[in-house]
C-alpha cells in the first residue's frame, strides 16, 4: 500500500467537512489546509461558515483570512501555497489535511493547470457589454454551446466565471475546461502533490434530501447569527461591490441584493416579506452550489466515498484512516 503523506477531504457545502477534520485532529497530529475560495477573505465569517476562533485554536489552520475582500485569489496561487504547506507540514512529521469544497482548487492541485491566456481587458469589456444587452443567461447559453462541461458547472447568473470562460475561449479558441484537464499528474494512480502521495476522500450524501435539510438549517442559523449585519458592515466600507469575487460568494450575493432593496441598506429595515425572499433565494443558491460540487466530485478519479448522512461516518473515517496510515504518522496518545 502506498504511504499516505497527506489526506484531502472534499465534499459539498454543509456535508460536515469541518467537524470531520476536527475529529481526525483528535486522533493524529494534523494541520488543516483550507481548500475554500471564500474562507480566504477576512471579515467574511458567518456567511462562509468559517471555523470559529475556538475551532481554529484546536488545530493549526492555513489559507484562512489571507486576503482582503477587494483582492482576488486564483487557483494557481492556491496550488503554489498548498504545495508549499503540504511539504512543510509533512517535514514537521504531522499530517497535512486538505479540507474544503472548492473543486477547481482540488483539480488544479492534483492534475495541474495548463497556461491559460492572460486577462484580455478588451475582450472582457465586450463580453460585459453583451451581457448588459442580452443578460448573463444568454451568455451562459453561448458558453454551453462552446464549452458544455464548464457551463454545466456554472449558474446562469455567475457573471464572473461565465465572463472568464468566454474570455478564454475567445482568446484561445479552446474551452477553459480543456486547460483544466491538462496536467502532468497521472490521474489513474494515487494523487501526488509535488511527489508526495496521498488520498482523496469525499463526503457525499446517499440521500440528497438530507443535504437539502442541512443547507436549510445552516442558512437559517447564519441569519440568526447576524449574517445580514456582517454583509451590512461590508457594504459600509464603500470599497466593495457585487462585481467582486468575494461578494459573489453564495449567500453574500443574495444578501447584498436584499439590502439594496431598502434605502438605508440596514437589515433592520427589511420587511418580513423581503427577509423571507432572501432566505428562499439563499437556500436555493446554496443547493445549486452543492449540486455543482457533486458534479465535480463525480468526475474526480480515485476518490474514496463516505456517506456524509451516515451517523457513524466520523468513526468509520477514523478507522479507515488508522488502517491507511499505519505507523507512518504516530497517533495521539
Amino acid at each position: 500500500m502506498t504511504a499516505l503523506h497527506w489526506l484531502a477531504i472534499a465534499g459539498p457545502t454543509a456535508s460536515g467537512k469541518t467537524a470531520l477534520a476536527l475529529e481526525i485532529a483528535r486522533h493524529w497530529p494534523v494541520e488543516i489546509i483550507s481548500v475554500d475560495s471564500a474562507l480566504v477573505y477576512r471579515g467574511m465569517d458567518i456567511g462562509t461558515a468559517k471555523p470559529s476562533v475556538a475551532e481554529q485554536a484546536l488545530v493549526p489552520h492555513h489559507l484562512i483570512d489571507i486576503r482582503d475582500p477587494t483582492e482576488a485569489y486564483s487557483a494557481a496561487e492556491f496550488v503554489r501555497d498548498a504545495t508549499r504547506l503540504v511539504h512543510a507540514i509533512h517535514a514537521r512529521q504531522r499530517l497535512p489535511l486538505l479540507v474544503g469544497g472548492t473543486m477547481l482548487y482540488f483539480k488544479a492541485l492534483f492534475e495541474g493547470l495548463d497556461d491559460m491566456p492572460a486577462a484580455q481587458p478588451a475582450l472582457r469589456q465586450a463580453i460585459e457589454k453583451q451581457a448588459l444587452e442580452q443578460g448573463w443567461p444568454a451568455l451562459h447559453a453561448e458558453l454551453a454551446r462552446v464549452d458544455p462541461e464548464t457551463a454545466g458547472r456554472l449558474a446562469p447568473n455567475d457573471a464572473q466565471r461565465i465572463a472568464r470562460a468566454l474570455e478564454v475561449y475567445r482568446a484561445s479558441g479552446r474551452p477553459i475546461s480543456a486547460f483544466h484537464r491538462r496536467g502532468t499528474t497521472d490521474v489513474t494512480g494515487p494523487p501526488l502533490i509535488n511527489g508526495l502521495a496521498g488520498a482523496l476522500w469525499t463526503l457525499e450524501p446517499s440521500e440528497r434530501l438530507w443535504l437539502h435539510r442541512r443547507i436549510e438549517q445552516r442558512f437559517n442559523a447564519m441569519l440568526a447569527a447576524g449574517f445580514l449585519d456582517e454583509v451590512a458592515r461590508l457594504r459600509r466600507r464603500g470599497d466593495l461591490s457585487p462585481a467582486l469575487p468575494s461578494m459573489r460568494c453564495v449567500g453574500y450575493r443574495q444578501a447584498w441584493e436584499a439590502l439594496d432593496g431598502v434605502p438605508s441598506g440596514e437589515p433592520s429595515e427589511l420587511t418580513d416579506e423581503r427577509l423571507a425572499a432572501l432566505r428562499d433565494r439563499g437556500i436555493f443558491a446554496t443547493r445549486q452550489l452543492a449540486k455543482r460540487q457533486l458534479t465535480w466530485l463525480r468526475g474526480m478519479t480515485g476518490r474514496r466515498v463516505w456517506a456524509c448522512d451516515d451517523t457513524a461516518v466520523a468513526q468509520r473515517v477514523v478507522e479507515g484512516l488508522r488502517d491507511s496510515l499505519g505507523d507512518h504518522v504516530t497517533e495521539n496518545p
